[in-house]
């Protein structure tokens, strides 16, 4: 089959689709200049690389001559990478929901040429199953309706685009929040949704959505509440046990079917795995168990081995299926098994993994099921040291085993919003754990986007970039994410360089998307290409961008002492009171900064060289005590002019403060984190 225009283009999402027979375009003028050329209506098919079912749909639909022919006669159709293009993806993600109350991937919708939809869904099978209409049938329906009720298609597509505008125009907000009430609220809510039994929130299928537990983890660091911090530590061993976790190779896949981890939807993402980094950083610095801690070293090692340029930018995500099987790569039947192993390696390995001859895993997607498959997950955890040692062993054969299957494919396209995201779990578990390997790759990090995706004359972040190649888009998120990564990193590492890239952006950030009318900021700069100009307000997979920016803007402001970065975050959460207040399970992201922004943060002072040792060990300190409502900052550098003022003396010393006051210097370790940890008042 001879490429189609989807071969030019860097995305690997589209070009998977290059040789389909369908006459696919990249969203663009070309696209847009064609149907209204010929009058056609828009044929919006989003996706992404690593979706399951969008690979479902490609196989069954758009790989078929005769699926396509009545695309190409009837449509012009325009392939989309959700992750690429999140402005374009959150408009008619938008629609459908409102529209059918249900969302996903892959999104398929049905626009005039003007961009306005009229119809859409998800996946679409090739004929009814499921209570879902045969996709050749809506095309044969929708083609036929154009041709003959053209008029009537286009006048629903007006009323549902006023009806879109009318959704997205929240706006002034006005008023205050309440503080204290709106927390309480919200650990409630949350309180109400734990799963005791498999921990987690809601039932099935279950995901990860590390802000929610990061939030009651603040709520329990601000409050002193028990219960949330139980919820938290509970969620995150069960997780860990779960098959949601690769406990050969680490990281964890994007969800569970199942509500109680055990079978996932085995795609890797990087935004998840560095939110679940963090997520168990701070149970760990909150609870103290070791586990917790080699958690977060399995994630990052998998990373550092699998999801990393050869410069030190992070890939976004790996595929849940190898040769056309959902969970090939990943999974094991029992005589696979008993083929590697000894009878003792395998009754362990039985025992362990909770291995049965018949599986717990069937891939009814494909037309041929593979049977009998294994998820491993720690189906028995009460091993004994020599159980755990020879477990070990048996680990380590398996994944060298696994590495001769065919792995999965690798999206290795960059994304500074991911990578944002990646570089602060990396800065965190250096400041954390303090094992060097993670500084190295925060930092190659940093370099990387610096040099790639950040124009410095124009102050202008790109969000992608691909085999040398980087976009056009301009994203809040990518901008928000990246400046919350680089605070993490100026706080493990005080190298003022860093504190002032994050100040840069930071500034370009409010001059290119915040809302001084109403507060919040914008997804995307206005551009002619989307019809609605959007702000997000979910927490959800990933946080929105105003929650990121409004946390990072807060801290940027107590290290900076700008009152004006204080203001605008304030404003993001007057924009974000009827969501705080009214659905605070929407927005867990924001619930943290609007903890932080309740008081006047600690300032944690580091007085000293960095470069030397007894000054890195108390920035160490510093970091190593569970203390949300807390920044540290050096001397150097655009940091607050208070700060600056505080003497230094014979040896390096730490000052934590509060407003201009500040308790005595401290200059040992074990006094920073005493200090920290009591929260006495800065009299």
């Amino acid at each position: 089959m001879p490429a189609n225009r989807l071969a030019h283009e860097p995305s690997p999402y589209l070009r998977q689709h290059q040789h389909n027979p369908v006459n696919w375009y990249p969203w663009g003028e070309e696209a847009f200049a064609a149907a209204r050329g010929e009058s056609k209506p828009i044929f919006l098919s989003i996706g992404y690389s690593t979706c399951h079912w969008c690979h479902v749909m490609e196989r069954e639909s758009f790989e078929d001559p005769a699926t396509a022919e009545i695309l190409n006669a009837g449509f012009v159709s325009i392939k989309v990478d959700r992750e690429e293009r999140p402005d374009v993806d959150k408009i008619y993600m938008s629609f459908v929901q409102a529209t059918s109350g249900q969302g996903g991937w892959p999104l398929n919708v049905f626009l005039t040429p003007e961009l306005k939809p009229f119809y859409g869904g998800t996946y679409f099978p090739p004929d009814q199953r499921h209570g879902r209409p045969a996709f050749r049938q809506i095309l044969q329906q929708i083609a036929s309706l154009w041709q003959t009720r053209k008029s009537e298609l286009e006048q629903s597509a007006h009323n549902l685009h006023a009806q879109l505008e009318r959704f997205a125009d929240r706006g002034t907000t006005s008023g205050s929040i309440q503080f204290a009430p709106s927390l309480h609220q919200a650990a409630q809510k949350f309180k109400a949704e734990f799963d005791p039994r498999h921990g987690g929130f809601g039932g099935a299928p279950k995901f990860p959505r590390p802000s929610q537990p990061l939030f009651l983890l603040t709520y329990h660091a601000r409050f002193g509440d028990p219960e949330a911090l139980r919820m938290v530590i509970d969620t995150c061993h069960a997780m860990d046990a779960g098959g949601i976790h690769d406990h050969l190779g680490g990281g964890f896949a994007r969800y569970s079917v199942d509500a109680g981890w055990r079978v996932p939807h085995f795609e890797k993402m990087l935004y998840d795995n560095a939110q679940l980094a963090q997520l168990y950083l701070e149970a760990y610095l909150a609870d103290g168990d070791a586990r917790l801690a080699h958690t977060v070293h399995d994630i990052l090692g998998y990373v550092l081995r699998d999801m990393t340029h050869a410069e030190g930018g992070f890939f976004s995500a790996e595929d849940a299926d190898s040769e056309g099987h959902e969970g090939k790569f990943y999974c094991w039947t029992r005589s696979e098994l008993a083929a590697l192993l000894s009878p003792e390696e395998l009754a362990l390995a039985t025992r362990a993994f909770g291995i049965t001859e018949a599986g717990n895993f069937v891939d009814h997607s494909h037309p041929q099921p593979l049977l009998h498959q294994n998820v491993l997950s720690m189906a028995d955890p009460h091993l004994s040291e020599g159980d755990r040692a020879l477990l070990a062993s048996i680990k380590a054969r398996l994944l060298r085993t696994r590495h001769q299957r065919v792995r999965p494919q690798r999206d290795d396209k960059i994304l500074t919003s991911w990578n944002g995201l990646m570089l602060g779990a990396f800065a965190r578990a250096y400041a954390v754990l303090g094992d060097s390997r993670y500084r190295v790759a925060a930092e190659r990090n940093a370099r990387f986007l610096h040099t790639h995706l950040w124009d410095p004359q124009t102050r202008t972040l790109y969000h992608r970039w691909h085999d040398g190649e980087r976009d056009s888009v301009q994203l809040l998120n990518a901008y928000a994410f990246l400046l919350s990564g680089l605070l993490d990193l100026y706080e493990a590492t005080l190298d003022a360089s860093h504190l002032e890239w994050a100040q840069s952006i930071a500034d370009a950030m409010i001059q290119r998307f915040h809302d001084p009318a109403s507060g919040g900021f914008w997804q995307s700069p206005d551009s002619p290409d989307l019809i609605l100009r959007c702000k997000e307000d979910y927490d959800g997979a990933e946080p929105s961008g105003n929650s990121v920016a409004a946390l990072a803007l807060l801290k940027l402001s107590a290290i900076t002492g700008r009152a004006e970065l204080r203001r605008v975050a304030e404003q993001t959460l007057l924009w974000s009171a009827p969501r705080l207040e009214q659905l605070p399970q929407a927005v867990p992201c924001m619930l943290m900064a609007l903890a932080f922004a309740m008081e006047e943060p600690y300032r944690a002072v580091v007085v000293g060289d960095p470069s030397q040792p007894e000054t890195r060990d108390l920035l160490a300190a510093c970091q190593r005590v569970h203390q949300p409502h807390k920044v540290t900052l050096g001397q150097s550098g655009p940091v607050e002019p208070f700060a600056r003022s505080l003497p230094a003396g014979p040896s390096p010393r730490v000052y934590l403060c509060s407003g201009n006051a500040c308790q005595p210097p401290v200059t040992r370790p074990e006094e920073v984190r005493q200090a920290i940890t009591s929260g006495k008042s800065m009299a």
